[in-house]
């Protein structure tokens, strides 16, 4: 009678120190910041030495006044266009990348993507609807406060409907049945989208060029307006990401473990959705970046979500900054929307994942 085995402390020690983030990684990813942010101050229609743009990147910093041997003219190309850019760039990419890791860890699905659940497509719907209803006024640079609110309200409307979708035939929510849920919400509301333009047609040019993504900024404005929802994103997931590792057990071991699941659920699911709608308010419908960047970590660095989160967000900045590299020299002088670009680095590896998360599923 004495035999009772209980496994409930040894899975109570696994979930309570799960495998931490190791120095190097992190080391990585800040050196994938840097590396990201000088690539994208110096690559463009006027090309500049790198060495030089990370001096004046240097001298940005408070007592630091070095020679890096630019024109004045370069100085401003750098300080007021090409800067501004890449640091969007950082914001977005790891705003999106960071959401696509809380999304998979809170529904544990591994396909799990502000654009597959619906998010994205929520927010655009909502941005169309100010832009169409005379909310934004000529081409949407200098990021009007209205939008990225109202991006907030359609991710959070949509994702919540892609849930409850998905739970309709029952409690379990399979990979495949939530990624149809989001594709039904999506359709559902692009249609509203396209109706909504074809009332107004005078706004099917400003919308559509935001639908394919870009990152052109008129200067510091849009970057002073998302990093605000970047930073309450940021440390609302990193601060729960442990949490994540509990509910991968299931709800009942989490909830003995202590841990409230579906109070943790909608605060990530909240925290996850405002840094989406921050994201697509800014660069327009960008996808597949919150599945590339958080698989790949899971791939290399492990499967801990203490790991996944932060260097997702770090590494999903460092890709759209490269990517929008990619995006304004391949066809130089003209501009490929970078949603082109993500897209065509994304569907092959969306493929890989699904048939990978189908061998793990049975």
């Amino acid at each position: 009678m004495r035999q009772v085995v209980t496994q409930r402390p040894s899975l109570r020690a696994a979930v309570a120190r799960p495998a931490g983030l190791r120095p190097g990684w992190l080391v990585a990813g800040l050196a994938a910041v840097l590396a990201a942010l000088v690539a994208g101050v110096s690559l463009g229609p006027v090309s500049l030495p790198p060495g030089s743009v990370a001096v004046e990147l240097l001298n940005l910093l408070p007592r630091v006044s070095l020679d890096s041997g630019l024109t004045e003219r370069e100085v401003a190309i750098i300080t007021e266009l090409r800067l501004p850019r890449a640091v969007l760039g950082l914001l977005v990419g790891g705003l999106l990348a960071l959401a696509g890791g809380a999304y998979q860890g809170v529904f544990r699905n591994p396909l799990a993507d502000p654009y597959l659940l619906g998010v994205a497509a929520g927010a655009g719907f909502a941005v169309t609807v100010v832009i169409t209803a005379g909310g934004v006024g000529g081409a949407i640079t200098g990021l009007p406060v209205t939008i990225p609110l109202a991006a907030f309200a359609g991710a959070i409307g949509a994702v919540t409907l892609t849930y409850l979708l998905g739970a309709a035939g029952g409690r379990s929510r399979s990979p495949a049945t939530l990624i149809l849920a989001g594709v039904a919400v999506s359709a559902f509301l692009s249609a509203g989208q396209t109706y909504l333009l074809q009332r107004n047609s005078d706004s099917i040019q400003q919308v559509y060029a935001w639908l394919l993504g870009r990152l052109a900024t008129a200067g510091w404005h849009d970057v002073r307006l998302v990093l605000p929802y970047f930073l309450l994103t940021a440390v609302v997931v990193l601060l729960h990401r442990r949490e994540l590792d509990v509910l991968s057990v299931g709800d009942d071991e989490a909830t003995s473990l202590g841990l409230h699941p579906q109070r943790s659920r909608y605060l990530l699911i909240a925290a996850a959705s405002l840094g989406t709608a921050a994201a697509v308010s800014a660069s327009g419908l960008i996808g597949f970046v919150g599945i590339i960047v958080p698989h790949a970590v899971r791939l290399l660095a492990g499967s801990s979500y203490r790991v996944i989160l932060p260097l997702s967000m770090l590494f999903g900045g460092a890709f759209l900054t490269l990517t929008d590299v990619i995006a304004r020299t391949a066809a130089a002088p003209e501009e490929i929307p970078i949603g082109v670009v993500t897209a065509l680095l994304g569907g092959p590896f969306f493929v890989l994942v699904l048939r990978s998360a189908r061998r793990v599923l049975g």
